[in-house]
């Protein structure tokens, strides 16, 4: 599934590559996938979920609004795995749509509360189909203490990994030592940490950032969410937290791909330029980043070109849904436009294969 605009993109892009590698044309009928694991998805929690909360609490949740029809699977599990099977498609790493709003929120006791209550509605959406259905708990991180129980209990509950804000409360920065025991027992449970654009106090705090003219809203939809995706890479790479916790995994969602080879470059040739400075970690930024750190995509075309050479086991195939850009029920197609120029082998690691092993998923 394309937009109107990109068209002359993707065909000069493709075009571009297959000169470069002597790639021919292919035909998508000669290449078959197994069930494909789409590593970003999300759901559509009903309007009234946070209506449990004490109206003390309720007055500080952001206003709601459906926003655009959406497939019947958006909200019920039982039809979800009907259109995953519509669209290849075996089994989802499921994450908030209105619950990303909450991490905006900057009272620690509405986060926790309003979290605590979407947690629980994820994990019982999840048990209709246990192993196609994945939801990541959202974790409010103002109490670190709370935050390591919730983990937990979410785990207990059948839930998987963490996801945190991408953009910290100010006062919180992902530089401080406030989330370190929250990197080392998410370390030691095997929980992939997730930050997703749009969570945080960045531009969502702005409940009117979607309505501005065109022109802002194109510079929100990439610079700003580019920049705080950065920003939050580059916090956690270079203060140490991987050098301190060699077993946490970090998951960049719906951040795109085609961006980091030309940032991880920079990043090493700036370390390296800077040794002789006391540095909190000792690897190249890019080293770290390879055994630690995963992205997902949707619609990269510049980004899956660096597939042949660059981060064939830290990328991740999604498609989105049930959001308006969803490539929902033509994933296949869309991964064959995207993956097609590859070998099959690496095409099944890509859109199944790194998740199975990253989420360790009892498929």
């Amino acid at each position: 599934m394309q937009t109107r605009g990109s068209a002359k993109v993707i065909e000069h892009i493709e075009e571009g590559a297959r000169s470069i590698r002597g790639l021919g044309e292919f035909d998508p009928a000669t290449w078959t996938l197994p069930p494909m694991i789409s590593s970003d998805t999300h759901v559509m929690e009903p309007l009234d979920l946070w209506d449990v909360l004490p109206e003390r609490l309720r007055k500080n949740i952001p206003s709601l609004t459906f926003n655009g029809k959406r497939p019947d699977g958006a909200g019920d599990p039982k039809l979800r795995v009907i259109d995953q099977d519509t669209d290849g498609v075996g089994a989802e790493i499921i994450f908030p749509n209105y619950g990303m709003a909450l991490f905006g929120i900057d009272d620690p006791e509405t986060q926790f509360e309003a979290m605590r209550v979407y947690n629980d509605w994820m994990a019982e959406f999840c048990q209709a189909s246990p192993k196609r259905l994945f939801g990541v708990p959202c974790i409010s991180v103002y109490d670190i203490d709370k935050a390591i129980a919730e983990m937990y209990r979410c785990h207990e509950m059948g839930l998987i990994g963490i996801m945190v804000w991408q953009v910290p409360d100010p006062k919180l920065p992902f530089s401080s030592d406030h989330y370190e025991r929250l990197w080392a027992a998410a370390a030691d449970a095997g929980a992939p940490v997730h930050t997703h654009i749009l969570t945080g106090h960045s531009y969502t705090k702005d409940p009117g950032w979607t309505k501005k003219f065109v022109l802002e809203r194109i510079r929100n939809s990439v610079n700003r969410k580019q920049d705080d995706t950065i920003n939050a890479l580059y916090d956690l790479i270079f203060y140490g937290a991987f050098e301190r916790h060699p077993k946490l995994k970090l998951v960049l969602a719906e951040s795109e791909m085609g961006w980091l080879p030309y940032i991880l470059q920079q990043w090493d040739y700036y370390y390296e330029r800077n040794l002789r400075e006391e540095m909190p970690i000792k690897r190249l930024p890019s080293e770290i980043f390879m055994q630690h750190v995963y992205a997902t995509f949707l619609e990269d075309f510049a980004g899956t070109r660096h597939l042949t050479w660059w981060g064939q086991n830290n990328v991740m195939w999604s498609n989105d849904y049930p959001h308006f850009n969803m490539t929902f029920p033509h994933s296949r197609a869309n991964v064959i436009r995207h993956l097609g120029n590859l070998s099959h082998d690496l095409q099944v690691q890509l859109v199944r294969g790194n998740a199975l092993k990253l989420y360790k998923l009892p498929l």
